[in-house]
């Protein structure tokens, strides 16, 4: 039902964006004079504005060809490291640029592709060798590739992490932050060599029961399988992933639309008004925004209803109950792995306390290897993107994972110097 009523909805609307689209370009056609008066100004800018208003499911470019890196511009090359049906751990190659700390980013799986985190990877490049794991829109993914739900995301992640090898530093974007955790953890207890030098969690749900927001208390609002019942669906046949189950990426792009209502009608107004007033830079840049925002996947529907259980219901990992492949996940394990949180103080998804809580869970860390940033000003999406998190956020983190390269190569240096006495 979900699916038919998303892509009749789309299909009705079509003939009044297209129609929209067309008279946008007609009026910009016109000779300058009349293009530049008020009233076919007005027109032009509610006709885009119409237009662009919908989802869709393209998965954007990365668009990161080169960045400067000390002083010059070098080269970025896109290409995938390690890729299963899920997923592809893409590298952003710098060909003739040194070695550089290697950071692999993690994003969520919550209805965007991983290229909205564009400007955190744009930032991460000028000092470091980028991996990023760009999950796959699960609409696509055949069923044969089997279930994927936490345990599945939790093997990707160490999947990764094995290949890259230990001096990776991971970096988990909001969501996966319990996950990757989860993964560390996983490592430590097995003393596996691919045990990460540093683990940097941004904005995650660690412990939700920490200064609870409205979305977490929406979360205990109804039964699982109420939400099963009301927010998931199968995959159309006309889709590579027919009859898979899944949370669609529409619904999830709803629900964080409504959230904050008047924000979003703001933005659409601001640019509406800057298309008028000709500040078309202006109004370029909200565009883009939009459009990388209303890219949507769908999430496989075992993924969204377990990590709502118990990530967001139960709360397995800070209640010491978690499991992977039914082992038990034990965080205090963790004793090579440096950690580093960090939120934002107008966090309204993720409230503040809720990523620090990690902390609390790495007791095997000493505090010299511990660090926590709390951003002021900063909300959800400004702890990984935009002026706070290149001017203020992004030099934390720079500077612990240089602390953290040292003393990696002191310690070699000792290992080194005692092998040869």
């Amino acid at each position: 039902m979900l699916y038919t009523a998303y892509e009749w909805q789309q299909r009705l609307t079509a003939p009044a964006r297209t129609t929209s689209a067309l008279t946008a370009r007609a009026i910009e056609a016109l000779p300058a004079p009349l293009a530049g008066l008020p009233g076919p100004r007005r027109l032009r800018a509610a006709c885009r504005v119409v237009a662009d208003a919908r989802p869709t499911h393209v998965r954007p470019e990365w668009g990161i060809d080169a960045v400067e890196v000390g002083g010059r511009s070098a080269e970025v090359v896109v290409e995938p490291a390690l890729s299963t049906p899920f997923a592809d751990v893409v590298h952003f190659a710098k060909p003739g640029v040194g070695e550089q700390p290697r950071v692999l980013v993690v994003g969520p799986i919550s209805g965007h592709f991983a290229t909205l985190l564009r400007p955190t990877v744009r930032t991460l490049l000028a000092d470091h060798d980028v991996y990023v794991v760009d999950w796959h829109n699960a609409r696509d993914v055949p069923v044969s590739a089997g279930r994927f739900g936490l345990d599945e995301y939790v093997d990707h992640v160490l999947q990764a992490l094995r290949h890259l090898g230990g001096d990776t530093h991971v970096m988990a974007v909001c969501q996966p932050a319990p996950l990757v955790l989860a993964a560390v953890a996983v490592l430590a207890a097995a003393d596996d060599p691919a045990q990460p030098s540093s683990v940097t969690l941004m904005a995650g749900p660690i412990d939700t029961r920490v200064n609870p927001n409205r979305v977490n208390l929406t979360a205990d609002r109804h039964s699982l399988s109420r939400y099963e019942r009301l927010l998931t669906t199968t995959v159309p046949a006309r889709h590579a992933g027919a009859g898979r189950r899944v949370y669609p990426g529409v619904t999830q792009l709803t629900a964080f639309m409504s959230m904050n209502p008047r924000r979003h009608l703001g933005a659409h107004l601001g640019m509406y008004r800057a298309m008028v007033a000709g500040d078309e830079a202006r109004a370029a840049a909200t565009r883009s925004f939009y459009e990388e925002y209303g890219a949507v996947m769908d999430v496989p529907a075992e993924f969204y209803l377990e990590t709502l259980q118990r990530i967001f219901m139960e709360h397995d990992l800070p209640r010491g109950v978690f499991t992977w492949r039914g082992q038990r996940v034990d965080p205090s394990l963790i004793t090579r792995t440096a950690l580093l949180t960090v939120e934002g103080a107008q966090d309204d998804l993720c409230s503040p306390g809720q990523t620090e809580a990690a902390h609390a869970l790495c007791t095997g860390l000493p505090a010299e290897r511990r660090r926590h940033h709390l951003q002021e000003g900063a909300g959800h999406y400004g702890v990984f993107a935009g002026k706070r998190w290149e001017q203020e956020i992004y030099p934390v983190f720079r500077a612990f994972v240089a602390e953290q390269e040292a003393a990696r190569t002191q310690e070699g240096a000792r290992t080194t110097a005692a092998a040869a006495l």
